[in-house]
């Protein structure tokens, strides 16, 4: 890959990850309840969904799911209800002084205090299902690619230069929503700020669910 071409990819990287989406508004959400230590597990689900979804891209089936009205739509609608759930949880989310142990001087939580907190599994499950459902990084990634891909050279490696850069830039990226929202805790100390919390992350996830629901598939 030549390096001009992947500068140019390395800036649209930090433009995508940088653009507010569903894993911007989750790794806030969790780097504010739990932490940024503990939003790291909800992250690497996230790089891990990203993962696939280039790689599906890069291989082609992106482009068959795009060409296929049936599994795009089945795609399209996992995604927007997985979102909407996610969203409702968030909304119903308890919000006493428990659910919101305050972060040391590194941004994580204590950790003695991981009463409600979900376990690594789950917050790196719900990181990857956030998203690997979401059918506008399929689109996004079927559009972007092509762009960046050299036909003339080996396949493999160029994904795998992409696929690195493309997550290390939404490594730190995402981090940094989980940071800046970690330090917003100390306006966020009463049940009555939690739960207007809860009730946007929340607010927002499910409209971003919402959102899906009218994703079109590409031109055939």
């Amino acid at each position: 890959m030549d390096l001009n071409v992947w500068l140019a990819f390395f800036a649209a990287s930090w433009v995508i990850a940088v653009s507010p989406g569903s894993g911007a508004v989750l790794s806030m959400s969790h780097g504010l309840a739990y932490g940024v230590r503990r939003a790291g597990a909800t992250i690497v689900g996230l790089e891990l969904g990203l993962s696939v979804i280039l790689l599906i891209a890069g291989v082609g089936v992106g482009a068959l799911l795009l060409a296929s009205s049936t599994a795009f739509l089945v795609v399209k609608v996992l995604g927007a209800a997985y979102l909407i759930w996610l969203g409702w949880k968030q909304w119903r989310a308890p919000s006493g002084a428990a659910q919101l142990p305050g972060p040391d001087a590194a941004g994580s939580a204590p950790a003695g205090d991981a009463h409600g907190l979900p376990s690594v599994r789950e917050r790196l499950l719900t990181g990857f299902m956030t998203n690997v459902t979401n059918p506008k990084g399929i689109v996004f990634m079927v559009a972007v690619l092509p762009q960046f891909i050299d036909p003339a050279r080996a396949l493999w490696l160029q994904l795998l230069i992409l696929l690195l850069t493309s997550v290390g830039v939404d490594v730190l990226v995402m981090h940094g929503y989980a940071f800046l929202a970690s330090r917003a805790k100390a306006w966020l100390a009463t049940a009555r700020a939690r739960r207007a919390q809860n009730r946007v992350f929340g607010g927002v996830l499910m409209a971003m669910g919402a959102s899906l629901l009218v994703v079109k598939r590409a031109a055939t």
